[in-house]
């Protein structure tokens, strides 16, 4: 074992020497809108549970009343017996909520990216990719076999030329043309713009392309009662793939695939990541239909209105103080520092004055492109923001970091 141990310390000492080192940060409380690690209280300014629900009593209460029906585990993959009621009922909650003929669950979005992108193309197909796209998608792509082509972020010229050269591309004679499949976000998870739908599906439809979009960080947030950006811009309708999140706005955990009924059955036979998982644990996707719930009722409204208003004072507050802000309305806010020591010390200063905003660092985002990703919530008071934006005011853009 000595030559083995050895081999990855050396890979371990690289990852420290090029500012790169992490580590795991235990929580003794709720990840909600105030933490304790480390034994201190910190304001938790991280968190992708944009509603506040991941601590909601209703999410609680559907939970404990899950694992008491019906345990703590679910003894086996969804095709051999472990497909329970709670998984059924989710599934129906979010082909509604979608407004699609049919819905799949997964044990997270990394698998349900994982497990629909390799069912759908291979071989002899195209997987088309926006450079910004989540690495769960990156993953799934190669993985798929699919000669793999990426476009600039949300550039619709790069996407257009890549997409005539699929039409023209050199084929084995009698070798069908093969399926061309376009993948991209609809809120971008690290920088918090967003794609533009609208014109990605008329493009797609020129072409003869499908369309996967990852809702992930827009599902509970934009839309009719949250239904995600699609919805809002009108076309949902036009997308065949819709892949979303349990884990973020909805206060649960998991990942999901929404559209016809056709996609949902290819899924259970082909998708592997589905197929050879064990089922999510019954407490996780009842506490998911609760925030389904939760999302489309008035106190949903009510919540949404109160993050926009927290999210409107943070991009004022930023902006104040000379940090670029995205130009569409997002939850997530990145404060772009590029070098990776700097932005480790800002995150370090800002944990000394009680917030919790980690560093992103490469290879969640490009080298010398590190931040701080800070999000807001429905749960964060207009003191918290400004108290945020107070301690910010140390480490803005003009102290030269």
């Amino acid at each position: 074992m000595t030559a083995f141990v050895e081999t990855l310390r050396c890979r371990l000492d690289g990852i420290r020497e090029q500012g790169l080192w992490r580590e795991l940060r235990r929580l003794d409380s709720p990840a909600g809108r105030w933490i304790e690690t480390g034994g201190r209280r910190l304001l938790n300014c991280a968190s992708n549970d944009y509603l506040g629900l991941a601590a909601h009593p209703v999410l609680r209460a559907a939970a404990a009343e899950a694992a008491r029906r019906f345990g703590a585990g679910s003894g086996a993959s969804r095709l051999i017996c472990g497909s329970l009621a709670p998984h059924h009922e989710l599934e129906a909650a979010l082909a509604d909520f979608k407004g699609a003929a049919a819905a799949l669950a997964f044990s997270s979005g990394y698998a349900a990216a994982l497990g629909t992108i390799p069912a759908l193309v291979g071989p002899g197909d195209v997987v088309v990719l926006d450079k910004l796209v989540h690495a769960c998608i990156v993953d799934a792509a190669r993985l798929s076999g699919a000669k793999l082509r990426v476009f600039a972020h949300n550039n619709l010229a790069d996407l257009e030329g890549i997409l005539r050269w699929s039409q023209t591309r050199p084929r084995p004679v009698g070798e069908p043309p093969g399926n061309v499949l376009v993948v991209t976000e609809s809120v971008f998870s690290m920088d918090g713009d967003q794609a533009p739908l609208t014109d990605l599906v008329k493009l797609k439809d020129q072409f003869g392309a499908w369309l996967m979009v990852d809702e992930a960080h827009a599902t509970g947030l934009y839309g009719r009662q949250g239904r995600g950006l699609a919805d809002a811009l009108g076309v949902a309708g036009r997308i065949e793939v819709q892949m979303g999140t349990l884990g973020k706005a909805l206060g649960a955990a998991g990942g999901f695939i929404a559209g016809s009924r056709e996609l949902r059955e290819l899924l259970i036979n082909r998708a592997r990541s589905f197929v050879f998982s064990t089922a999510p644990v019954p407490a996780a996707s009842a506490a998911a239909t609760a925030g389904l719930e939760v999302v489309r009722s008035p106190a949903g409204d009510e919540l949404r209105t109160q993050l926009w208003s927290r999210v409107r004072q943070l991009r004022d507050g930023l902006a104040n103080l000379g940090w670029p802000v995205p130009a569409e309305p997002s939850a997530i806010l990145p404060l772009i520092v590029g070098d990776e020591a700097a932005a480790v010390e800002l995150a370090s200063r800002l944990r000394e004055a009680g917030f919790f905003v980690p560093a992103i660092r490469y290879p969640t985002v490009a080298r010398s492109a590190a931040r701080l990703r800070v999000t807001v919530s429905a749960a964060h008071s207009p003191e918290d923001v400004e108290s945020l934006v107070r301690a910010l005011a140390d480490g803005r853009p003009a102290d030269g970091l």
